[in-house]
């Protein structure tokens, strides 16, 4: 420590110092507040990197639908649908040499398998109070959720992650090591991002944020997206989740008959298909089905348009599926749940509840 800056007041100059910080929680507190701080405009400059958070402290399993493990840090997205993992420290921690590497890797390493999509979108509609609007401050208005959400699992399946070593001041250690990994794990990209505090005896405080190590070519690009049709999902349905196929052709087969229109995914690896209901100049939807075999429901569209912007009316809808299902979906009823198709009970009861509930949304 011992640098300073000067911030210029009126004719004078206010010398401002280097200083650490109280503690490692400070620093976390700040990076959740203010996302800027991991220097996006500085990891590609021909297309800065905007961030907004899923969840500080997310919950990492080691094994499939296992309880969680380990706990990033912070647990961003970009606005190109790749999930960032942020892991925090001061430099006076000397576990930042060497131990946060080796925990970092386990977070990347099991994370690409074992966070279903489902989970990480419902993380993030917990964590914010009007989550749209922060979807809309990341990706201007213009934009399809489901679309934006298709890119996450996209991503994440394709083990297109970001890495990020944060702290007041990286290691010469560490950053070797960053560099090295950042050429290793294609198509993940590896960072380290210091972030300095200067304060003034005044106690104004300035925070400059520089990236010191990474990959020496990043790697944006993920291809463009795919166009899914019924013959391509069932290909990777086939492959992926057989046992869900029998199901889902009985999904489409309902969907056909009540002349409801298909709209596809667009994911580049990760296909869906949703069957949509046009009413009222408005395009209803109320569950997909994806290649991983899960039907997720869209509590969270629902809930913007009536009747089913009521909570007693989701409520009732949630009761039908979860009788018709065996699943087990949150009582609260206003997020994207998910179960596997191939594990309901009763099919036809199952779809005897969306008639119920296209009905419901007819007689609007």
């Amino acid at each position: 420590m011992g640098g300073k800056i000067f911030l210029v007041r009126g004719k004078k100059l206010v010398e401002m110092n280097e200083q650490k910080y109280k503690s490692e929680a400070r620093l976390q507190d700040l990076l959740t507040e203010y996302p800027d701080l991991l220097a996006g405009d500085q990891m590609l400059s021909d297309s800065p990197r905007r961030f907004v958070l899923i969840k500080p402290e997310a919950g990492v399993p080691s094994e499939e639908e296992g309880s969680d493990r380990w706990s990033v840090d912070h647990l961003f997205v970009d606005q190109d649908g790749i999930p960032t993992l942020v892991e925090v420290k001061r430099s006076t921690d000397s576990r930042i040499r060497r131990e946060v590497v080796g925990q970092m890797l386990d977070y990347a390493a099991n994370s690409v398998v074992y966070w279903p999509i489902e989970e990480i979108r419902a993380r993030f509609y917990a964590h914010w109070d009007d989550p749209t609007e922060e979807l809309i401050g990341l990706l201007g208005s213009d934009f399809d959720e489901n679309e934006f959400w298709d890119k996450v699992a996209t991503n994440l399946k394709a083990g297109k992650v970001r890495l990020v070593f944060l702290a007041d001041a990286i290691p010469a250690e560490l950053r070797r090591i960053v560099e090295f990994l950042g050429e290793q794990m294609t198509p993940a990209e590896v960072f380290a991002v210091e972030v300095k505090q200067f304060l003034s005896e005044d106690g104004l405080q300035t925070l400059v944020p520089q990236v010191v190590a990474q990959t020496s070519k990043p790697r944006n690009q993920i291809g463009p997206s795919k166009s899914w049709d019924e013959d391509s999902f069932f290909d990777v349905l086939k492959s992926e989740a057989p046992e869900s196929v029998e199901s889902a052709r009985n999904i489409m087969a309902w969907a056909a008959e009540r002349r409801l229109e298909i709209s596809w995914g667009k994911g580049r690896q990760t296909g869906s298909f949703t069957p949509t209901l046009s009413h009222d100049g408005a395009a209803h939807r109320v569950f997909s089905v994806w290649t991983s075999g899960h039907l997720q429901m869209h509590f969270g569209d629902l809930k913007k348009r009536p009747p089913f912007e009521s909570q007693d009316a989701r409520v009732e809808l949630l009761i039908k599926v979860n009788e018709a299902s065996g699943a087990q979906l949150p009582e609260d009823a206003s997020k994207y749940p998910s179960f596997l198709v191939s594990e309901v009970s009763d099919m036809t009861g199952l779809l005897s509840a969306f008639d119920w509930a296209l009905a419901e949304i007819e007689s609007v």
